[in-house]
């Protein structure tokens, strides 16, 4: 189907209703202010060149194609990109050593570190922000801070089982407790304390691949 859009916040706009994405989940994906995206919709704001390849990478659409026609590009060209392992469970350990048979796939250059890795979502946990089988995109972070990640998307570790949830640290009692907090409402948060065997092993970046 062609575009229709005449400017670029009208071209953002037509790929997120074509992706099926809120303007709030689309936010969420390209990590931004839910009103800063709909002032760029609205053709009020012009955003940044590292903003236009969040929302590009987001939508998975090359950034020409938002730009649009002029004098000032050529005409969309193939994406370089560069492959980083595929896992289906949050890998314990550096993504490079791990023992699990992975598969690789393939993100833009830029967003290429030797550190990251792609992780497939299985549950639904996150809905509606991550949903199941979308592909993210992980920095590995080992035995980060808690504190220094309060209210990112994190790859955990808790009594050994990987679990993929949204951390904050909360302080009760004297005690200083890290919540794990899924954004589907019907799923209850998660208090972890000293008495629990707890890691962060990575925090989201990115969605990079979701099925329509």
């Amino acid at each position: 189907m062609p575009i229709r859009a005449q400017t670029l916040g009208d071209r953002v706009r037509e790929f997120r209703i074509r992706a099926g994405l809120t303007q709030v989940e689309l936010a969420a994906a390209a990590r931004m202010n839910q009103g800063y995206l709909s002032s760029i919709e609205k053709g009020r704001r012009i955003p940044r060149p590292a903003t236009l390849r969040a929302l590009a990478v987001a939508l998975g659409v090359p950034e020409a194609v938002l730009i649009g026609p002029g004098d000032a590009h050529d005409s969309p060209q193939p994406l370089e990109t560069r492959e980083l392992p595929l896992f289906g469970t949050i890998p314990n350990g550096p993504p490079a050593e791990s023992q699990e048979q992975f598969e690789m796939f393939p993100v833009l250059r830029h967003l290429w570190r030797p550190d990251r890795y792609c992780l497939r979502c299985e549950f639904d946990s996150m809905e509606p922000t991550l949903k199941p089988g979308d592909i993210i995109l992980v920095d590995y972070r080992p035995g980060v801070n808690p504190e220094w990640v309060q209210g990112r998307i994190c790859a955990c570790l808790v009594e050994g089982k990987p679990t993929l949830k949204r951390v904050s640290v909360e302080s009760r009692d004297g005690r200083r407790l890290v919540i794990l907090r899924g954004d589907n409402p019907g799923v209850p948060p998660r208090v972890v304390d000293d008495g629990n065997e707890f890691s962060i092993q990575g925090v989201a970046v990115c969605l990079v691949s979701r099925d329509l």
